[in-house]
């Protein structure tokens, strides 16, 4: 997300919080002039009167309240996926593609069933850490794919020269329990 529009949302984000505050608390504490310039029939408790009005405006207010928390959350995030500069063809590669890239090879393994990979580093920094979480078929032991999967790593250390490459694996298969037959 381009730096001028996160600044516009968080200025935007401020700004509602501030009359949304300011409005509850004048509410809250009491003043009701605004109820002389509102007509008179709006104001009727035909719905407010209702037993099930009272918890609904509760719920769908917890649950605005959640949703405008957990998206404002969201706009604190540090920023997208970063582009890695590669000086030998003067190009960009993103950090998804890469993620992409290195579960696919490491799916390709021999015993390996699945695999997750997540980068991080590379915008202001020399180094970049990959982490791997490889699931393996229920019949292959680490040992096994550790080799393969170093040489993956070695590879693209090199392939990604001017950087520092750092790559963590945690292996995980599933349980050799039998299922319980009641």
């Amino acid at each position: 997300m381009p730096r001028s529009r996160t600044l516009v949302n968080r200025i935007a984000l401020a700004l509602f919080g501030l009359v949304a505050v300011a409005g509850g608390g004048r509410l809250g504490s009491g003043h009701t002039s605004w109820r002389s310039t509102v007509p008179e029939q709006w104001s009727a408790p035909s719905l407010r009167g209702q037993e099930w009005w009272t918890p609904t405006v509760m719920a769908v207010s917890v649950a605005v309240a959640v949703l405008l928390a957990w998206w404002g959350a969201r706009q604190l995030r540090s920023g997208g996926r970063r582009l890695l500069a590669l000086p030998t063809s003067r190009s960009h590669l993103r950090t998804r593609a890469l993620e992409d890239t290195l579960s696919a090879l490491v799916e390709d393994v021999d015993g390996v069933a699945h695999c997750r990979s997540r980068v991080r580093g590379g915008a202001r920094t020399d180094r970049l850490d990959a982490v791997l979480r490889v699931r393996l078929h229920h019949d292959t032991t680490p040992s096994t794919v550790l080799p393969p999967l170093t040489r993956i790593a070695s590879d693209t250390g090199d392939a990604l020269a001017p950087y520092r490459f750092r790559m963590r694996i945690r292996f995980s298969a599933p349980s050799h329990r039998r299922p319980h037959v009641r």
